[in-house]
């Protein structure tokens, strides 16, 4: 399962990184060809996407590693720490934007601002397009993948896509006369900005401080001990989210009359069934108490 998660996340991430290089070069050269500061900026945005993404790929490939001695239970929190850092540099990013459209509303320089050309326009609505396809296409993965650190990337390509709705107001106001458009369209987007990053810096650390699964799935892990022969009550259960896998420690009851072999055997099955019908479970543990007649 590792290793096909970490396949399915590097293809993501390797379009990611093509398609916002190619975005970048595409809003630059149009920034800079139709006087546009605001499409200059965006490529800039993008730019950092590339980051971002390889920030992502170094979390996944760390987070894949085998169990070592120094680290017995993996290495699956690491792609919570790329989340992490990913949200950093979201919520970076979006008070940057904020800042910088703070000072352009309260400059009162309206006029000093150039008009920008059609090109400008038409790379933002490209941007538009791009980004907003590629946030719906790595959310799907990050959400088939249970990813924190892919779905930190939706986020951000979701975000860069704000960032060129904002140009694009911003280009059109000035091409018809307000300039002040831009600065107030950024101030806006740095709110869901900061809200995405907020969001994903929260998701990374429930899943850091070993929070417990949802009722639905420990509901689905009793039902499934249960249904193993041998096993007469569950006593205890506890599971805890380890980056994106499950950990389970499972108490049961069997015939207290049967021999050492034989309540081995049921603790196997139910090891086995839970393993087999729960792929995000990584390890479980399986205590049998005796239950006398």
């Amino acid at each position: 399962m590792e290793k096909k998660f970490e396949k399915a996340a590097m293809r993501v991430s390797f379009v990611s990184i093509a398609a916002n290089l190619l975005l970048s070069v595409l809003k630059l050269l149009a920034g800079v060809l139709a006087h546009s500061a605001a499409m200059v900026s965006d490529a800039v945005h993008s730019a950092s996407d590339v980051f971002s993404t390889f920030v992502v790929i170094v979390g996944i490939k760390l987070s894949g590693k085998d169990s070592d001695r120094e680290h017995p239970y993996g290495h699956e929190r690491l792609e919570c720490v790329a989340a992490i850092v990913l949200a950093t540099i979201l919520f970076i990013t979006g008070l940057f934007i904020g800042f910088t459209a703070c000072r352009n509303i309260f400059s009162g320089s309206y006029e000093e601002l150039a008009v920008p050309g059609i090109a400008a326009l038409l790379a933002a609505v490209l941007s538009i397009l791009a980004k907003e396809l590629m946030f719906w296409y790595t959310r799907h993965y990050a959400k088939q993948l249970d990813s924190a650190a892919l779905m930190a990337d939706a986020w951000h390509h979701r975000s860069d896509a704000l960032s060129s709705v904002g140009a694009l107001i911003g280009i059109f106001g000035a091409r018809l006369g307000f300039p002040v458009l831009d600065p107030i369209a950024s101030l806006v987007i740095c709110f869901f900005i900061a809200k995405a990053a907020f969001d994903i810096f929260q998701d990374a650390i429930k899943k850091m401080v070993d929070e417990s699964c949802d009722e639905e799935t420990e509901t689905a892990l009793r039902n499934c001990a249960m249904a193993q022969e041998g096993v007469l009550a569950i006593d205890l259960l506890r599971t805890r989210l380890f980056g994106n896998r499950i950990y389970v420690d499972i108490e049961i009851s069997a015939d207290g009359n049967r021999t050492l072999k034989e309540t081995h055997n049921i603790a196997e099955r139910v090891h086995n069934s839970i393993e087999a019908s729960f792929p995000k479970v990584k390890h479980i543990m399986v205590h049998v108490n005796p239950q006398e007649n």
